[in-house]
């Protein structure tokens, strides 16, 4: 094998139903990753999970193909759970939810971009990933993958995992972006504590509670 495919192996890797030892090891030392699921639906009850990605800051995207009626990935849930590990999401709230209903996964701590977004980037309406890394990154995603038959996964195609893995892929440099804006804004701190909420708040999701803050 030559160092060029060597690379390309360690940049994208496909792992069934969970990490490999080798790709757990290179992930437990780094102090952040980027995470995202791609589901049937979106509710957990209901939708069952089908991929997980992830991502380093080095740029090393690993895809993740669930089985259906998988109900745990032991060395996800050690990545996901470990206290010393940032983990970057967007819409932090339903994979959140998602991997905690079907792998029983409890993620934390977490860097949610889309609530990041909505308390820096007051000046905008557009908080969705695309829009994001379009302004911050300037790199333009194609979503037509958005809504597709994640089902099948031993027959995705390389456009979806394509898709999949854009969606993790940007998400470090989005959150140092977002992280500087939060912090001269002075809305740092506020946004830490939105972040600390959203155990709770995915809790009260899975038991299908609706405006329990309202009048």
């Amino acid at each position: 094998m030559d160092n060029s495919q060597s690379s390309a192996e360690e940049q994208f890797q496909i792992c069934k139903n969970d990490l490999t030892d080798d790709r757990l090891t290179l992930y437990l030392q780094e102090s952040m990753i980027a995470v995202d699921t791609e589901t049937m639906g979106l509710i957990p009850g209901r939708d069952r999970l089908c991929l997980v990605q992830l991502c380093d800051p080095k740029g090393r995207v690993t895809v993740i193909p669930i089985q259906q009626g998988q109900t745990s990935a032991p060395h996800l849930q050690l990545l996901l759970e470990n206290i010393q590990i940032e983990k970057i999401a967007h819409f932090a709230r339903f994979d959140m939810a998602t991997l905690r209903y079907h792998l029983g996964i409890r993620v934390n701590p977490i860097f949610c971009t889309k609530i990041a977004s909505r308390l820096a980037r007051t000046y905008s309406s557009q908080h969705g990933l695309k829009a994001l890394v379009q302004e911050l990154i300037q790199v333009e995603l194609d979503k037509t993958s958005q809504s597709s038959d994640w089902g099948s996964t031993t027959n995705l195609t390389e456009h979806q995992l394509r898709y999949a893995a854009n969606d993790v892929r940007y998400l470090a440099r989005v959150r140092d972006h977002l992280s500087m804006m939060l912090k001269r804004e002075g809305r740092w701190q506020l946004a830490q504590e939105c972040f600390q909420c959203l155990p709770t708040l995915v809790s009260l999701d899975l038991l299908q509670y609706n405006g329990v803050f309202d009048h």
